[in-house]
């Protein structure tokens, strides 16, 4: 996780789900952001972290029935739901990805099926990442992952990424070497600046496309993005959502809410899409992008 959203202006407050059973209320009521157990816990393993250099072993973490639990739960409800509105990249890619159905894979387990599929594997974070190592270690294969579990009582959505966000959104993309090229090219780009406004910038298109990224087909809004493909609620309301045209002007000029369904989403018609649009931008950036930016918007 990056640490950029966090200074990313949002519109009006977002409704997000409280309750199991699909109730709204506001993002801050989440148990998982007041639960002081639960709180405890998931510090617990966060703090694992702590130290942790990018492509040293995850330490394994025993996760409790309760998790277990969770995660399948969620994986039966979410196997579902992507069936009917993930796009047939993400669905094609799936069928590859290292996830179990019984039990939370750790990220040795989850990183030895990455590797042989396209080079990536997953390295521990404990929360948010600065920018510049987030994204930069995206070009060497390490995408920064966390194992911490979302909170029992609303398992089906989470108002931070989890290990269940991580496996069932950033696993799938990297079983796929289209989508994991994705990864690399955003990668080296932030490796090429150091300018925070800059890597702000690409840290936007990476949400926009990686995390919330959707496709049209056959006329109707699929996803790909790894957030969509982790959140049941969002992925199930994508017919009711606000897809605007995939532009990078326009993602680097629209506000989005890193706790909340997001009230505004791009769309392309194809992957390749995607990939070219991205190219076409990353390429071109240097120290001064954000300045030059700034000045023509």
């Amino acid at each position: 996780m990056d640490d950029s959203r966090a200074r990313t202006p949002v519109g009006p407050p977002i409704r997000t789900p409280v309750a199991a059973d699909g109730r709204l209320g506001p993002a801050d009521e989440h148990p998982g952001l007041s639960d002081a157990g639960y709180l405890r816990r998931r510090h617990a393993i966060a703090a694992r972290a702590r130290g942790h250099r990018v492509g040293d072993p995850s330490v394994p973490v025993a996760y409790t029935e309760a998790e277990q639990r969770t995660w399948r739960t969620v994986h039966r409800e979410l196997w579902a739901a992507q069936a009917e509105h993930a796009c047939r990249a993400a669905l094609d890619a799936r069928q590859d990805a290292p996830i179990p159905a019984d039990h939370i894979p750790q990220h040795a387990e989850v990183g030895s099926r990455l590797r042989e599929l396209t080079g990536f594997d997953f390295t521990v974070a404990g929360g948010v990442v600065a920018n510049k190592r987030f994204l930069g270690s995206m070009a060497e294969g390490w995408f920064h992952a966390v194992q911490f579990v979302r909170h029992p009582a609303v398992p089906l959505f989470t108002p931070e990424p989890d290990v269940l966000h991580d496996v069932f959104g950033h696993g799938i993309h990297l079983t796929a070497p289209a989508f994991a090229d994705i990864y690399r090219m955003i990668g080296r780009a932030a490796m090429r600046v150091d300018d925070a406004d800059v890597l702000q910038m690409i840290s936007d298109v990476y949400w926009f496309t990686l995390e919330y990224g959707v496709l049209a087909e056959g006329g109707t809004p699929k996803a790909y993005g790894a957030a969509l493909l982790s959140s049941y609620g969002e992925i199930r309301r994508l017919h009711r959502s606000d897809v605007r045209p995939l532009t990078v002007d326009a993602m680097l000029t629209t506000p989005y809410d890193i706790h909340g369904y997001q009230p505004v989403l791009f769309g392309a018609r194809s992957l390749e899409e995607v990939t070219d649009t991205l190219h076409d931008f990353l390429e071109r950036l240097d120290e001064d992008s954000a300045r030059r930016f700034r000045r023509c918007s």
